[in-house]
């Protein structure tokens, strides 16, 4: 039998620093569309302010980061300038 055309299975191991600390006490702002990869994917995401998690709870019940606000904030002023 030919296995040219079988496709290749590739293992690859990735190591994440999942940082304890106030992601349990905020909502942070992530891109849209990894937060449906890490819903899917069960990966950890990383916030505009650099935290990185798995997010597991509803971020509504939470104030906004600070920092992440202050980012996004900053991104939105520079968007309008240009």
């Amino acid at each position: 039998m030919d296995n040219s055309s079988q496709p290749e299975v590739v293992s690859e191991t990735q190591s994440q620093n999942i940082e304890p600390g106030d992601h349990e006490r905020y909502a942070h702002y992530v891109r849209k569309d990894k937060v449906v990869e890490s819903a899917v994917m069960g990966t950890p995401v990383v916030a505009l302010c650099g935290k990185v998690w798995i997010p597991n709870r509803d971020p509504e019940k939470f104030p906004v980061c600070p920092e992440c606000k202050e980012i996004f904030d900053l991104m939105k002023q520079n968007e309008g300038s240009e």
